[in-house]
Protein backbone atom coordinates (compact mmCIF):
# COMPACT_ATOMS: atom_id res chain seq x y z
CA UNK A 1 0.00 0.00 0.00
CA UNK A 2 2.85 2.41 0.83
CA UNK A 3 4.31 1.76 -2.60
CA UNK A 4 1.10 3.11 -4.11
CA UNK A 5 0.18 5.96 -1.74
CA UNK A 6 3.62 7.63 -1.48
CA UNK A 7 4.09 8.04 -5.27
CA UNK A 8 0.53 9.34 -5.61
CA UNK A 9 1.07 11.89 -2.82
CA UNK A 10 4.40 12.94 -4.32
CA UNK A 11 2.79 13.37 -7.73
CA UNK A 12 -0.03 15.46 -6.25
CA UNK A 13 2.43 17.62 -4.31
CA UNK A 14 4.41 18.34 -7.46
CA UNK A 15 1.34 18.76 -9.69
CA UNK A 16 -0.68 20.92 -7.33
CA UNK A 17 1.13 24.22 -8.10
CA UNK A 18 0.55 23.67 -11.81
CA UNK A 19 -3.14 22.92 -11.24
CA UNK A 20 -3.65 25.76 -8.79
CA UNK A 21 -5.01 29.07 -9.99
CA UNK A 22 -3.18 31.97 -8.29
CA UNK A 23 -2.09 32.88 -4.81
CA UNK A 24 -0.92 36.45 -4.28
CA UNK A 25 0.69 38.75 -1.72
CA UNK A 26 0.84 42.53 -1.84
CA UNK A 27 1.90 45.69 -0.08
CA UNK A 28 -0.47 48.66 -0.32
CA UNK A 29 -0.98 52.21 0.79
CA UNK A 30 -3.38 55.07 0.26
CA UNK A 31 -5.69 57.52 1.92
CA UNK A 32 -8.85 57.09 4.02
CA UNK A 33 -11.27 59.95 4.63
CA UNK A 34 -14.35 60.55 6.73
CA UNK A 35 -16.10 63.57 8.18
CA UNK A 36 -13.89 66.10 6.41
CA UNK A 37 -10.57 64.66 7.57
CA UNK A 38 -8.17 62.29 5.88
CA UNK A 39 -5.26 60.07 6.93
CA UNK A 40 -2.74 57.82 5.28
CA UNK A 41 -3.34 54.07 5.42
CA UNK A 42 -0.94 51.25 4.61
CA UNK A 43 -0.87 47.49 4.90
CA UNK A 44 -0.39 44.02 3.46
CA UNK A 45 -2.73 41.44 1.97
CA UNK A 46 -2.67 37.82 0.85
CA UNK A 47 -5.26 36.14 -1.30
CA UNK A 48 -6.15 33.38 -3.68
CA UNK A 49 -8.04 33.74 -6.96
CA UNK A 50 -10.01 30.94 -8.60
CA UNK A 51 -10.64 30.88 -12.34
CA UNK A 52 -14.31 30.84 -13.36
CA UNK A 53 -13.69 30.07 -16.99
CA UNK A 54 -11.52 32.03 -19.38
CA UNK A 55 -12.84 35.52 -18.61
CA UNK A 56 -13.95 35.51 -14.95
CA UNK A 57 -12.46 34.86 -11.52
CA UNK A 58 -13.43 34.87 -7.85
CA UNK A 59 -11.12 35.25 -4.89
CA UNK A 60 -10.67 35.46 -1.14
CA UNK A 61 -8.34 37.78 0.76
CA UNK A 62 -7.06 38.47 4.26
CA UNK A 63 -5.43 41.80 5.02
CA UNK A 64 -3.97 43.95 7.74
CA UNK A 65 -4.18 47.73 7.34
CA UNK A 66 -3.09 50.54 9.68
CA UNK A 67 -4.21 54.14 9.62
CA UNK A 68 -1.24 56.42 10.24
CA UNK A 69 -2.55 58.36 13.20
CA UNK A 70 -2.61 57.85 16.97
CA UNK A 71 -5.27 55.73 18.67
CA UNK A 72 -5.46 53.32 15.74
CA UNK A 73 -4.71 49.61 15.58
CA UNK A 74 -4.23 47.20 12.70
CA UNK A 75 -7.60 46.45 11.13
CA UNK A 76 -7.83 42.85 9.93
CA UNK A 77 -9.90 42.38 6.80
CA UNK A 78 -11.63 39.30 5.40
CA UNK A 79 -13.06 39.81 1.93
CA UNK A 80 -14.07 38.21 -1.33
CA UNK A 81 -13.88 39.49 -4.86
CA UNK A 82 -15.49 38.73 -8.18
CA UNK A 83 -14.14 40.02 -11.45
CA UNK A 84 -13.35 39.74 -15.09
CA UNK A 85 -10.13 39.32 -17.00
CA UNK A 86 -10.12 42.32 -19.32
CA UNK A 87 -7.15 41.03 -21.29
CA UNK A 88 -4.09 38.91 -20.64
CA UNK A 89 -2.66 41.38 -18.12
CA UNK A 90 -5.68 43.27 -16.74
CA UNK A 91 -8.27 42.33 -14.10
CA UNK A 92 -11.25 44.40 -13.01
CA UNK A 93 -13.18 43.39 -9.91
CA UNK A 94 -15.75 44.21 -7.23
CA UNK A 95 -15.03 43.27 -3.63
CA UNK A 96 -16.75 43.14 -0.29
CA UNK A 97 -16.02 41.98 3.20
CA UNK A 98 -15.56 42.81 6.86
CA UNK A 99 -12.81 44.81 8.58
CA UNK A 100 -12.19 44.61 12.33
CA UNK A 101 -12.06 47.85 14.31
CA UNK A 102 -9.22 50.20 13.43
CA UNK A 103 -9.36 52.51 16.42
CA UNK A 104 -8.61 52.06 20.09
CA UNK A 105 -11.48 53.84 21.81
CA UNK A 106 -14.91 52.73 23.14
CA UNK A 107 -17.63 52.55 20.50
CA UNK A 108 -15.19 51.79 17.71
CA UNK A 109 -16.35 48.62 15.97
CA UNK A 110 -15.58 46.73 12.79
CA UNK A 111 -17.16 47.76 9.50
CA UNK A 112 -18.48 46.12 6.35
CA UNK A 113 -16.88 47.29 3.12
CA UNK A 114 -17.74 47.29 -0.59
CA UNK A 115 -15.46 48.40 -3.37
CA UNK A 116 -13.95 47.97 -6.79
CA UNK A 117 -10.48 47.82 -8.26
CA UNK A 118 -8.22 47.03 -11.16
CA UNK A 119 -4.94 45.10 -11.41
CA UNK A 120 -2.37 45.33 -14.18
CA UNK A 121 0.47 42.85 -14.63
CA UNK A 122 3.71 44.76 -15.18
CA UNK A 123 6.30 41.99 -15.51
CA UNK A 124 6.00 38.23 -15.01
CA UNK A 125 4.15 37.63 -11.73
CA UNK A 126 4.38 41.27 -10.54
CA UNK A 127 1.27 43.45 -10.66
CA UNK A 128 0.16 46.90 -9.60
CA UNK A 129 -3.35 47.78 -8.51
CA UNK A 130 -5.66 50.62 -7.61
CA UNK A 131 -8.73 50.12 -5.42
CA UNK A 132 -11.61 52.07 -3.87
CA UNK A 133 -13.54 50.89 -0.81
CA UNK A 134 -16.46 52.32 1.13
CA UNK A 135 -16.65 51.29 4.79
CA UNK A 136 -20.19 51.41 6.13
CA UNK A 137 -21.03 53.06 9.45
CA UNK A 138 -21.25 50.82 12.50
CA UNK A 139 -21.41 51.98 16.10
CA UNK A 140 -19.96 55.45 16.77
CA UNK A 141 -17.52 55.29 13.84
CA UNK A 142 -18.76 57.21 10.79
CA UNK A 143 -18.72 55.75 7.30
CA UNK A 144 -15.40 56.16 5.52
CA UNK A 145 -13.94 55.94 2.03
CA UNK A 146 -10.50 54.66 1.09
CA UNK A 147 -8.49 54.89 -2.10
CA UNK A 148 -5.32 52.86 -2.38
CA UNK A 149 -2.63 51.53 -4.64
CA UNK A 150 -0.47 48.47 -4.27
CA UNK A 151 2.17 46.24 -5.74
CA UNK A 152 2.05 42.48 -5.49
CA UNK A 153 3.30 39.14 -6.69
CA UNK A 154 1.26 36.18 -7.93
CA UNK A 155 2.51 32.64 -7.56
Amino acid sequence: MKKFILPVLATLAVATPAMANEARVEARGGVIWSGGGSEDVWGMAAGYDFDLGEKAFAGVEVSGDKIGTSNTVVSWGFSTRLGMKAGEKTRIYANGGYNTKYCDFPGCEGQWALGAGAEQTVSGPVYVKVEYRHLFEKGLVPSADALGAGVGVRF
